[in-house]
């Protein structure tokens, strides 16, 4: 990233979505190259390494996405990868994710949430901005959002300084975040860990109730959730780095 430009590097083997996607990503102030193919995309890299790579799933020539993200992730732990990919099926997008994507998004998508998406990712990775002095907490702490939970006291600390003590099931919810942090967690997943507290909320919106009682509770502004954010079609995911 010299001089604040951010670089990226597009994947994407459909021309119409390739230039439309430079286009307006170009209109946003980044510097773009697109490629149609893995070779092609191999070539960009070896001229010049970018700050963040968008991989659609499906390539052309027998390399695909996710062939491309563990490629990359080998070239370099910095690089942000996001998996564009239009298919619906939970196990595609965890696969990308382990492959060593930072983030996916679905197809079609609205060019502000794949902005976001990639604002968030070069956030986390470091490349966008000044590296800040990470923060240094207690033991069997850890920071959600604008609060602080207390794993030894299952309690969470507001922003405001005040203690609020949280239900088994809330408890539980967040540190399942916490333990796995910048992941796509599937609702069925979260409902099934969470199961068995003093809720009875054995229904299919329980995860989403306890979801938004959450974040009111730690995101600095909850209509804007930043810390657990919606992963839309799966679940939720928890950025630590969102304060």
């Amino acid at each position: 990233m010299a001089g604040g430009t951010t670089n990226l590097l597009v994947v994407e083997d459909d021309p119409f979505q390739r230039e439309t996607i430079c286009a307006y990503l170009v209109s946003q102030g980044f510097v773009v190259e697109a490629v149609g193919d893995g070779a092609a995309c191999r070539a960009a890299v070896a001229a010049a390494m970018p700050d963040a790579a968008l991989l659609d799933v499906g390539l052309p020539g027998g390399e695909d996405g996710f062939a491309l993200a563990r490629w990359l992730r080998g070239q370099s732990a910095q690089l942000g990868i996001i998996m564009l990919t239009a298919a619906g099926d939970l196990v595609d997008r965890v696969v990308g994710l382990e492959s060593g994507a930072d983030d996916y998004i679905t197809k079609p998508f609205e060019p502000r949430e794949l902005l976001a998406r990639i604002r968030a990712v070069m956030r986390r990775a470091g490349a966008e901005g000044a590296a800040q002095k990470p923060e240094v907490l207690g033991p069997g702490k850890a920071r959600i959002g604008g609060a602080v939970l207390d794993l030894r006291r299952g309690l969470l600390v507001t922003a405001e300084g005040r203690e609020d003590t949280l239900t088994e099931g809330e408890f539980t919810l967040l540190k399942l975040f916490v333990e796995h942090p910048n992941r796509a967690l599937h609702r069925d997943w979260l409902l099934e860990r969470t199961s068995g507290d003093e809720e009875p909320e054995a229904f299919d919106r329980a995860i989403d109730l306890r979801i938004m009682r959450l974040r009111r509770k730690v995101e600095r502004n909850p209509t804007r959730p930043m810390a657990i954010r919606t992963v839309r079609g799966v679940g939720y995911l928890f950025d630590p780095e969102a304060v």
